[in-house]
C-alpha cells in the first residue's frame, strides 16, 4: 500500500482549522508568464546603447527605462484588475495602469526605433503596433464601478476602506510569515486568510454589517500581523517549537471566530430576508391579492 513521503523537512498538513484548505476558490494569478517577458525583452537595448554614440546611447537607455516601467504598469494593472475582479462591490482602479502602460510601450518603441536611425516613419509605426498590441494583449484596465447600483455610496466607501486596511494586515502576514521557511505554516496563513476573506465578502455584498464586523477587520486582523511579524522574528533567530504551536493556537482562535462571525451575519440576512418576505405576504393578504393556481 502507498504511503505517503515525511521526514524532518517535509511540510505538513494543517491538524486544526475549519479545514477548507488554504487553495479552495484561489486562481491562478495572471501577473507571470508573458508579463514576465516584457521586463526581458527590452534588455538587448543595453548592448545597442553601449555601442553606439551619445545620441543612441541616451535614446536606447531611455527606451530601455521606458519600456522597464511599461512593463512594471502592466503588472500592477493586472494585479488591481484580479482584485477589482475579486471583489462583488468595488470601485474602478484610480490611475489606468494597463492604458498607461499601453501608451508607454509604443512610446519606448518609438525611441528604440528613432536610435536605430530608421528615420520618422518607422518610429511611428512601432509606436502604434506597440501600444495596440499591448492593448489586445493584456486588455483595458476596468473602466467603470462595480456592483454599486443602488447601493450608498458612503457606505460603500466605508466598507471598500475597510476592507483595503484588512487585505493591507493579510499582505504583511503572509509576507511575514514566508521569512519563518516553514511551508506548513505558510499554508496555515493562507487558510486563516481565505476564511477572513470570506468575511470581507460578506461585508461588502451588505454593507450594513460593517458595524458589527469593523473589530475583526481591524482591531483582531491588526493583531494578528502584529503576532505574525514577531513570530516570524522569533523564528528566523531560533526555532522554538512553543512559540510555533503559541502561534499556531493563535491561529485556530482567531480562523473559528471569524467564521463563526460570517456565519452569523449570513443567519442575519437570512433572518431579514424571511421578515421581508412575511410583510410582503402579509400586505399582499390585505390586499386581497392569492397566487392563482391551475387545474389539470
Amino acid at each position: 500500500m502507498a504511503q505517503r513521503y515525511g521526514g524532518k523537512f517535509s511540510p505538513e498538513p494543517p491538524s486544526s482549522g475549519t479545514g477548507d484548505g488554504s487553495f479552495r476558490g484561489a486562481r491562478r494569478t495572471r501577473a507571470g508568464g508573458r508579463v514576465n517577458l516584457l521586463f526581458l525583452a527590452p534588455l538587448p537595448l543595453i548592448w545597442a546603447a553601449f555601442t553606439a554614440g551619445p545620441v543612441g546611447l541616451a535614446l536606447n537607455l531611455g527606451a530601455l527605462g521606458i519600456l522597464l516601467l511599461a512593463a512594471w504598469l502592466t503588472r500592477e494593472g493586472i494585479l488591481a484588475q484580479e482584485a477589482y475582479e475579486g471583489r462583488k462591490i468595488a470601485r474602478r482602479p484610480g490611475f489606468p495602469r494597463k492604458i498607461a502602460a499601453s501608451a508607454l510601450t509604443g512610446l519606448g518603441l518609438a525611441l528604440a526605433g528613432f536610435a536605430s536611425g530608421g528615420g520618422i516613419v518607422a518610429p511611428l509605426i512601432y509606436a502604434v503596433l506597440g501600444a495596440v498590441l499591448h492593448s489586445f494583449a493584456f486588455g483595458l484596465d476596468p473602466i467603470k464601478d462595480k456592483g454599486m447600483e443602488g447601493v450608498d455610496l458612503f457606505q460603500t466607501d466605508r466598507v471598500a476602506r475597510a476592507v483595503d486596511e484588512a487585505e493591507k494586515h493579510l499582505a504583511v502576514m503572509t509576507e511575514a510569515i514566508r521569512h519563518a521557511g516553514d511551508r506548513q505554516l505558510e499554508a496555515r496563513v493562507e487558510q486563516f486568510a481565505a476564511t477572513a476573506r470570506k468575511l470581507f465578502r460578506t461585508v461588502e455584498e451588505d454593507p450594513r454589517d460593517l458595524t458589527a464586523a469593523r473589530k475583526y477587520l481591524s482591531v483582531y486582523l491588526m493583531g494578528a500581523r502584529d503576532a505574525t511579524v514577531k513570530f516570524a522574528d522569533i523564528s528566523a533567530r531560533d526555532r522554538d517549537s512553543r512559540a510555533k504551536a503559541d502561534y499556531t493556537a493563535l491561529l485556530d482562535d482567531l480562523e473559528g471566530n471569524f467564521a463563526a462571525r460570517t456565519e452569523a451575519l449570513l443567519r442575519d440576512d437570512r433572518v431579514d430576508l424571511d421578515i421581508e418576505i412575511e410583510v410582503l405576504r402579509a400586505r399582499l393578504q390585505r390586499e386581497g391579492i392569492r397566487p392563482s393556481t391551475t387545474s389539470e
